[in-house]
């Protein structure tokens, strides 16, 4: 089945509504066409695609609530789906948190397909790998990496009206390239709407570098030491802060963003004033749904504004109990930076490590964000504004929060993807005082 129009979208919703006998229904509908194409040791290991389309239906007698899902879209399948949803509902106990779906609500639209992307076949991502496994292969290195491309789009309706259709495309990329004594290691990754903005050539490049130059590692003291985190590397950790900004955890004194007697730190100052950090579904480099799950329009928010909070986000439900509006979750963050390149950076640092990648990241302490994990692939020493020598890999210990107080310099916002939960952003490099470096690592 292939990616439906609005119209065709529409339509299909429409009847599935026609089937409904509960009090309320809403049928969410999402698909998407998908390539791939990995590549390991130099040569490419597999390659294919993938079509889906689900259908999801959510009837409501009064407060009870049930769900069924689907991926047939015959009228007999449509019938039966409603009357497991409806079923399901019967048979549940009601939910006291249950709010009645929205009604009608106006979406403009964001600039999230290009066609450029949806264009995109095996031939395209062929082209791609081979350029980046040419630079492997120039090199005397080996490279293991992942090329993806998709086109999709949701759409949901309800019976009280509303109706919401978003088309979207992107193309994913990453590499890591060792030396053929698996003693350096390089790794790059991005994502974009655009397949045009893709520059594997220079993604893998930057890869190549470092893992020849990381292969004669020496090892440093741990303690605290001033980085210079790339994009990548700063991300997973600024998605834990960013993510645990919801409302309902501050009250209830379940987060960072709590305080005592059920009171939140909501309009205090909470890290460095050069820290802004905002979500906008319209931007023109990080463009996303303007509708959220349940089909609260998305709109720009400032989250921190010259280090204060300034929003957090709320369920329907809770928002209601408190008496304020009901701002969802976005789907990506934003955060200011400067013109600085990564370079600039790296050329105002009299002493400081460049960290390339963090990886296992685990929580340690919720209430201050405190988490732990490793440097990975290309992690080195900067003296008097340059890169002296690579060094062995660390575990860390750090905090968000710290970090964002500790902050001495930020660069330029890039597009970078987490790697841990495949998050996507727009955030720059950043220079921090005194990160702290628990231990040596193992990793390469």
């Amino acid at each position: 089945m292939s990616i439906l129009s609005k119209e065709e979208a529409q339509a299909l919703l429409k009847k599935v509504l026609s089937y409904s006998k509960a009090d309320e229904c809403e049928v969410n509908l999402s698909g998407s066409d998908a390539g791939n194409i990995r590549y390991a040791r130099n040569s490419v290991s597999t390659s294919g695609g993938i079509s889906q389309n689900t259908l999801v239906v959510s009837s409501a007698f009064g407060k009870k609530l049930g769900v069924a899902t689907i991926n047939e879209f015959d009228d007999e399948s449509l019938k039966k789906v409603v009357r497991r949803a409806e079923e399901t509902a019967m048979l549940a106990p009601e939910n006291p948190e249950f709010v009645s779906f929205l009604g009608p609500q106006t979406y403009p639209t964001s600039p999230t397909f290009v066609q450029s992307t949806a264009d995109m076949g095996p031939k395209e991502r062929a082209d791609a790998v081979a350029a980046s496994l040419q630079i492997s292969k120039d090199n005397k290195l080996n490279a293991a990496g992942f090329l993806e491309n998709n086109t999709s789009y949701a759409a949901m309706m309800n019976s009280k009206g509303l109706f919401a259709y978003n088309t979207s495309t992107g193309v994913s990329f990453n590499v890591t390239l060792r030396t053929e004594d698996g003693k350096g290691s390089g790794y790059a990754t991005k994502s974009y709407n655009d397949f045009s903005k893709l520059d594997v050539k220079k993604a893998t490049a930057s890869a190549a570098m470092k893992a020849a130059g990381s292969a004669s590692a020496r090892a440093l003291e741990p303690g605290k030491y001033t980085v210079i985190l790339e994009p990548a590397a700063a991300l997973v950790l600024l998605e834990n802060l960013f993510f645990g900004m919801d409302g309902r955890q501050a009250d209830e004194g379940r987060s960072f963003m709590s305080k005592p007697g059920g009171k939140t730190k909501l309009g205090e100052k909470l890290v460095d004033e050069r820290v802004n950090i905002y979500s906008d579904p319209f931007h023109p480099e990080m463009p996303t749904s303007t509708w959220s799950g349940d089909g609260r329009p998305q709109e720009k928010i400032n989250w921190i504004e010259n280090g204060v909070i300034k929003n957090l986000f709320y369920s329907r439900y809770w928002a209601e109990k408190k008496g304020i509006k009901a701002i969802p979750a976005p789907d990506a963050m934003i955060m200011a930076g400067t013109e600085q390149s990564l370079e600039d950076l790296i050329k105002s640092t009299e002493k400081g490590i460049l960290v390339t990648r963090l990886w296992y990241i685990r929580s340690v302490d919720p209430q201050t964000v405190l988490l732990t994990g490793l440097t990975r692939d290309g992690t080195f020493y900067i003296e008097n504004g340059e890169i002296k020598f690579p060094v062995k890999n660390f575990r860390f210990n750090e905090s968000p929060i710290i970090m964002l107080n500790n902050l001495e310099a930020l660069g330029k916002p890039e597009r970078t993807v987490s790697g841990e939960s495949n998050t996507n952003a727009l955030i720059p490099p950043m220079k921090i005082r005194d990160f702290t470096f628990s231990s040596l690592s193992d990793a390469v």
